[in-house]
């Protein structure tokens, strides 16, 4: 246990250590975040904001993992869906620094790039005997063999998560606290089933989010951008896939699931009816034209995301 807690301890330090000096690179690079002019006009102020922060969580995740980690075996895929899912992030902050517009990589692109390191995950949870095809039910203990439809299930999952804390990434401390106590959770999921590596990565990650939501919380002095929303989003899902608790990550992600349902239904509806369900998604804008402030919304989610958390763990332990 106080290995975990030397982990979330190193991480946290380093991001704090790290994040003045990558903030004022950052700045002097003028890699700044460039504000949709169709979102709310209040976020117009944030342009220029240094982007592309998720180095600093990525640093901090990577040196504390390796310095407590013994076993990589399995953390080696989880280190290769968070680079893999970061680097795709990366190319699309630059590309939208470099063309000087809101929009980076084109969707198509970055949807390949992430199906196909997501398939070598699944190809490998299915070949690997530890871990096979089926799904774990929560609560029950029961199993499901998905048999072939399994590498399709985990695509799925580890896309789906990656691009729901994409859009969780919308305000000030919202995806990086929400993420971190996701990661919280899981460590100690890890931890109870004697997973102590991926436990202390999990560990890390917690710290790697503190640490940079000391920068990033309301008013941000700097933004993560998809190089940090789409690593976090792989890293928790490459976790449950790896501690074969895929269906456990959609409990205590209820945060992620939200925020994409969201948008789903949105588009939905406004191709059906003609009419939006919500003023503005993903929901957290929502809430911002209803008059909610910005620190009201974060920490109202930051709150369910504990509760989501707590529900997440207690499924776990009925098992």
């Amino acid at each position: 246990m106080l290995s975990l807690i030397y982990a979330a301890a190193v991480s946290f330090g380093i991001g704090l250590v790290i994040g003045p000096p990558s903030i004022s690179i950052l700045r002097r690079l003028k890699f700044g975040q460039r504000v949709r002019s169709d979102g709310p006009k209040a976020h117009l102020k944030k342009s220029g904001t240094p982007t592309m922060g998720g180095v600093i969580i990525l640093t901090a995740l990577l040196i504390s993992t390796f310095i407590f980690a013994r076993d990589l075996e399995y953390l080696a895929w989880v280190v290769f869906i968070t680079l893999g899912y970061g680097l795709i992030g990366l190319l699309d902050d630059l590309l939208i620094i470099i063309t000087k517009r809101s929009l980076g990589l084109k969707a198509r692109y970055k949807l390949i790039g992430q199906i196909l390191i997501a398939g070598l995950l699944a190809l490998y949870s299915i070949v690997d005997p530890n871990l096979g095809t089926e799904v774990l039910i929560p609560f029950t203990g029961q199993w499901i063999d998905l048999g072939w439809l399994y590498p399709f299930f985990a695509v799925f999952m580890v896309v789906g998560i990656s691009n729901a804390v994409n859009l969780t990434d919308g305000l000030d401390g919202l995806a990086a606290g929400t993420a971190g106590i996701a990661a919280f959770f899981f460590a100690i999921i890890a931890f109870s089933l004697g997973r102590m590596d991926m436990a202390i990565f999990c560990a890390a990650l917690v710290g790697a989010c503190l640490g940079f939501s000391w920068f990033n919380v309301h008013p941000a002095q700097v933004f993560m951008g998809d190089t940090g929303s789409l690593a976090l989003g792989g890293a928790l899902s490459s976790v449950a896939v790896l501690l074969k608790r895929e269906l456990f990550l959609v409990i205590i992600g209820g945060i992620f699931v939200i925020e994409a349902s969201s948008v789903i239904i949105q588009v939905i509806s406004f191709r059906l009816t003609g009419r939006r369900v919500f003023r503005m998604s993903p929901i957290h804008h929502h809430f911002e034209l209803s008059g909610w402030t910005e620190t009201k919304i974060v920490t109202r989610f930051w709150i369910l995301g504990l509760i989501f958390g707590l529900i997440g763990l207690l499924a776990n332990i009925a098992l």
